[in-house]
């Protein structure tokens, strides 16, 4: 239903505004639906938090919600669209004229805008007020009837709108037949804002048509027929006359009087009723029941108007009886916020009168705030907190505060004081808090006995004299005309003073601290930053707890001696104090210590058993550290160039980093178990140059970083919870041992010195050591060990891999490609690996494989690339004694395997998938015919039951991908049906250059790459399943060819034939003649 509705107005809003050239207001939309979405927000936590239990009333209700909202912003939208209207017209006659507009006028229209429509809400709040002579005015609406559903001319500031509601004119469109008859017969007049949301509200209830229940909490209201009165006699009441208290039920205008509507109670009996909506007297009404009804309770009104601001208040009070009087709730009105708001003298009157118990108002950005804010003092007499800013005060309005006496916070903010020749006094009895920020004054005199708090900060004054005995707080920082005098004389004035801002007032001195000090000893906080004369010589601050002194240049390392006297201090800073050498500091409470930007700063000896927070950085100079804390979990010393001595005793200490210190060197004892850290589990040394020899024992370590550690050329760790490890760019590494570790997984990323290898990791599943060249002695106990990648440890001894494999008997994936030295000892050892399933010995020197097919029973990929050495037995177990059972994938590329050995594979290994004879230089044709009698023929009992033949005859090999690229021999390939291939779909031959004849008959073959084959002449394809053929740069197959090829191919939807010469016409209709399912054809053309 919400959705129907929604509909509806954007209907309702595009037929009217839009034929009048005006667009709906985007601001009052928008607000209807940040507010629709805070009344669900509440509903939901009326349902979840139990506190009432709603009626099924109040769940119809939502539905309806956003309708009456939507509507009623509409109609309010389209009386300020007149004024945006004429003021785009003034802008389109400006810009035809001089060619722009000026930007200052455009924002100035901008918040004349803003400022009659906050002066509409107030209007239609109910309040007795008028315009300023600059502001647009609202004239009267003047309407006349020439009868029923005839045209209604109203006229609104000196522009005519014709409303043609006759009987051939739908001006809302069609919407349902209920509605029909209604807008048909029904005119639509011009209305006040004040009765336009209830006139809507009881169309509303006409259109949706539903009837009273007992729950109802409004009665329903039955029109009288009664005829619109004309202009002349009975003129409607301007809305901007109309009282507050015209809202109530009572009300009834003086011209209506006589006029009444029934109201049916719940027996059914009509009653009077004086609260009735006048706007059932306008025009003439079919004689029917008109409902409006609305289901939220007063409760849950008001908390959902609790979430919404003074504009939106007034928006909603605009858009009926019942929200009228919720948002006028005295509650929603004791902030008075008017930020960067225009609003005028009589509506500041009309609210400051209506809401006198107001406690804050708040005038930041508001226009003529000076003249303002004195008809807010001499009227809310319970005004407790004055905000201000951008305005000039005189003398006089300090000494109206006195008539304000609830008054505790005044804050104003950029602003003038004064005249400029004469002092101020700010004289009151209750004022807590008082702030004159970045204000224009001469000399400022503040006697209030009550005042706590008083912010001078960036005032241009030259004296201030105070007398606030109970004043805590004196904020003086950036006051640059006060001189040291006058900074010492106020804060003295004040024996209760507990923190003091003077940062950035260059002229003080130590002299000025040191009295502070006598006059004020419960001074605990100080901020004295940027003042370059303080050394703090012979000052004691005992009560001190906040310490800041930044960019202090006179603080040398002298200076910590009396800072050290303020034994209850728990915050230091001391950043770019540029003059400071030293450090050593043993203070009880020290919590939280800053030193950025230190350029001569040396050494740190620093002692807190509480310190929480250490903040250390581009201290270039730094060398030696030593900090002592029980609760610190956290250090960063980055970028310390020159740290070369780091002492830590920090039992709390969690997480270290000290990237890129390159001068720390090889003591790391403060690592280990018995060091400083006995709970340090995350160590970062990235890029540090300088050390060579790292050797940590930790049971807490659990991350661990050397990533650019160039200079490391032996490790040990001994860390059994360590998880994470990175030696990236670790590339001098000699020696590593690793015993004991947590690591699951371990990349030694390429170390080529790496030569000793110790690693007992009782978790690790993943073990890579490729490209440690020299690796020769390897001892690894990973019992639980699953892939092993020793790609290129071209040193690795066959009695390393032994006792690898007797160690790590879980492993599944052994790769050692490159391994030069692994010979048939090596090999032999695989008979303790009984779960090896995958096996690479590509590139390496290996003749005999008898002991992989005698031990690796689970065996399925086998990786022999480029081993040269093969001979003609050496795969005779494969295809002889059906060796390796399991095996699913072979690669034979660039081996030295004979055409025969090859051909005896795809015969008799039928489980094969997966088949690699890439660069195979020994093969010359590949026939494949006739080889299912011959294989069952060939096969032994003891090899092929007679129970399988029948099998393998009906479901044929497993073979899917047969790849031969690059074979330089091969002149034929020819692969009959009788091969029993029922699974091969993707078949390789490009790049053969002296294959001449393809005659393929696969029943399943989906890709067929024949490119660059430039001695292709015969190409036969009997392949129904074919999809995609590859025949680039085939420079010697005829176009006959082709045709006779792919019409045997009735899926295929992509061909290439980019650089094939005799191949003349690329006219895809031609192909898509040959071949219907053909879709694409790549060519030169």
């Amino acid at each position: 239903m919400t959705y129907l509705v929604c509909l509806l107005c954007t209907g309702l809003t595009g037929s009217r505004a839009g034929d009048e050239g005006h667009q709906p207001h985007s601001a009052q939309i928008g607000s209807a639906l940040v507010f629709f979405g805070i009344c669900v927000r509440v509903f939901t936590v009326k349902i979840g938090g139990n506190q009432r239990l709603l009626s099924y009333g109040d769940l119809r209700c939502w539905d309806r919600i956003l309708a009456f909202f939507f509507c009623c912003e509409w109609v309010k939208g389209c009386n300020m669209a007149d004024e945006r209207m004429k003021a785009v017209v003034e802008e389109d006659e400006v810009e035809d004229g001089d060619g722009e507009v000026g930007l200052q006028e455009m924002v100035e229209r901008d918040e004349e805008d803003d400022e009659l429509e906050l002066s509409l809400s107030l209007v239609n709040q109910g309040w007795n007020v008028g315009f300023t002579s600059d502001w647009p005015a609202m004239d009267t609406s003047i309407w006349s009837e020439q009868g029923a559903g005839s045209s209604l001319d109203v006229k609104r500031s000196g522009r005519v709108r014709q409303l043609d509601t006759g009987e051939g004119t739908k001006d809302w469109g069609d919407v349902g037949d209920s509605r029909e008859g209604l807008m048909e017969t029904e005119p639509l007049p011009h209305i006040s804002p004040l009765f336009d949301a209830d006139y809507l509200d009881m169309k509303m209830g006409t259109i949706f048509g539903r009837e009273k229940d007992t729950q109802h909490k409004r009665p329903k209201v039955v029109s009288n027929q009664h005829e619109v009165p004309t202009s002349s006699a009975n003129p409607i009441v301007p809305a901007e006359i109309i009282d507050f208290m015209t809202l109530s039920s009572s009300y009834q205008p003086a011209e209506m009087k006589g006029q009444t509507s029934n109201v049916q109670s719940d027996d059914g009996t009509n009653k009077p009723d004086g609260g009735a909506i006048y706007g059932d007297n306008i025009g003439a009404r079919n004689a029917e029941d008109i409902e409006f009804r609305m289901d939220l309770s007063d409760d849950l009104l008001h908390l959902v108007f609790s979430f919404l601001g003074q504009k939106d208040l007034c928006r909603a009070g605009s858009t009926c009886r019942q929200w009228l009087i919720a948002s006028a709730n005295e509650n929603f009105w004791r902030c008075l916020k008017f930020e960067n708001t225009r609003i005028s003298l009589q509506n500041f009157i009309a609210i400051c009168d209506r809401y006198p118990n107001a406690t804050e108002v708040n005038m930041i950005g508001t226009p003529n705030a000076d003249a303002l804010v004195n008809i807010a003092m001499n009227s809310l007499r319970r005004l407790e907190i004055l905000i201000l800013d951008k305005g000039h005060f005189s003398d006089g309005f300090f000494h109206t505060l006195t008539d304000c006496p609830a008054l505790t916070s005044l804050k104003i903010s950029d602003a003038s004081i004064g005249n400029g020749i004469q002092e101020i006094t700010v004289y009151h009895e209750n004022l807590h808090e008082l702030q004159m920020i970045k204000c224009r004054v001469l000399r400022v005199i503040v006697r209030c006995p009550q005042l706590q708090t008083l912010s001078l900060k960036r005032s241009s004054m030259a004296h201030a004299l105070l007398t606030c005995p109970q004043l805590h707080l004196l904020d003086l920082s950036s006051c640059h005309k006060l001189s040291d005098t006058a900074i010492r004389t106020a804060a003295m004035s004040c024996p209760l003073l507990a923190s003091l801002d003077m940062s950035s007032c260059s002229c003080v001195t130590d002299e000025t601290i040191r009295e502070i000090a006598s006059t004020c000893p419960n001074l605990c906080i100080l901020d004295a930053s940027n003042c370059p004369n303080i050394s703090l010589e012979s000052v004691k601050l005992p009560k001190l707890m906040d310490l800041r002194l930044e960019s202090c240049e006179g603080i040398i390392s002298a200076s910590i001696t009396a800072i050290s006297y303020s034994q209850m201090l728990e915050s230091l800073k001391l950043d770019n104090c540029s003059m400071l050498t030293a450090m050593t500091l043993d203070m009880p409470n020290l919590q939280s210590i800053s030193l950025v930007h230190l350029r001569k700063f040396v050494y740190l000896d620093l002692r807190s058993p509480v310190l929480k927070q250490i903040k250390i950085s581009r201290c270039s100079a730094l060398q030696d550290i030593s900090i002592i804390s029980n609760v610190l979990q956290k250090l960063v010393l980055q970028k310390q160039e020159s740290l070369a001595y780091l002492s830590l005793q920090c039992q709390s200490l969690l997480e270290l980093d000290l990237s890129n210190c390159d001068s720390l060197t090889d003591s790391l004892e403060v690592f280990n178990n018995e060091g400083g850290c006995p709970k340090l589990r995350s160590l970062i040394l990235d890029n540090c140059q300088s050390l060579s020899i790292i050797d940590i024992k930790s049971y807490t370590l659990v991350s661990l970083s050397l990533d650019g550690c160039r200079a490391i050329t032996t490790l040990e760790l001994s860390c059994p919870n360590l998880q994470k490890l990175n030696l990236d760019g670790c590339d001098h590494l000699e020696k590593a041992s690793f015993c004991p570790v947590g690591l699951e997984s371990l990349d030694l990323g390429i170390c080529p010195r790496l030569c000793v290898l110790r690693i007992e990791a009782p978790k690790m599943l993943r073990l890579e050591l490729k490209g440690c060249g020299v690796l020769s002695e390897a001892y690894i106990n990973c019992p639980c060990l699953e892939s092993l990648d020793a790609s290129f440890c071209s040193k690795l001894s066959d009695e390393s891999l032994y006792r690898t494999a007797g160690s790590c008997p879980q492993i599944r994936s052994l790769v050692l490609t490159s391994c030069l030295s692994v010979g048939p000892n090596g090999l032999s050892s695989l008979h303790m690996l009984q779960h090896l399933a995958l096996l690479d010995l590509s590139y390496t020197f290996v003749t005999n494989l008898q002991p992989v097919f005698d031990n690796c029973f689970k065996l399925e990929t086998l990786r022999l690339s480029a081993c040269k050495y093969l001979t003609d037995s050496s795969l005779g177990a494969l295809y002889k004694e059906s060796a390796l059972p399991d095996l699913r994938e072979l690669d034979l590329s660039y081996s030295s395997a004979g055409q025969l050995d090859i051909l005896d594979i795809l015969i008799y290994c039928t489980n094969l998938a997966h088949l690699n004879l890439n660069g195979c230089a020994n093969i010359h044709q590949l026939v494949w015919s006739n080889l299912s009698q011959k294989f069952v023929n060939f096969c032994s009992p003891s090899i092929l039951k007679d129970s399988d033949k029948d099998v393998y005859l009906k479901n044929g090999r497993l073979l899917q991908i047969l790849n031969c690229t690059g074979c330089p021999n091969i002149t034929k390939a020819h692969i009959s049906s009788s091969a029993n291939c029922f699974y091969l779909s993707k078949i390789n031959l490009n790049l053969s250059i002296n294959l001449k004849e393809v005659d393929l008959a696969c029943g399943s073959l989906c890709i067929l790459n024949l490119s660059y084959c430039n001695s292709l002449e015969f190409l036969m394809l009997k392949c129904p399943r074919l999809n995609n053929l590859q025949l680039l740069a085939c420079s010697m197959l005829a176009e006959e060819q082709l045709e006779a090829a792919i019409s045997q191919c009735p899926t295929l939807e992509i061909m290439n034939i980019d650089f094939c010469p005799k191949i003349h016409s690329k006219d895809f209709y031609k192909w898509h003649a040959i071949c219907p399912s053909l879709k694409r054809i790549q060519s030169c053309s």
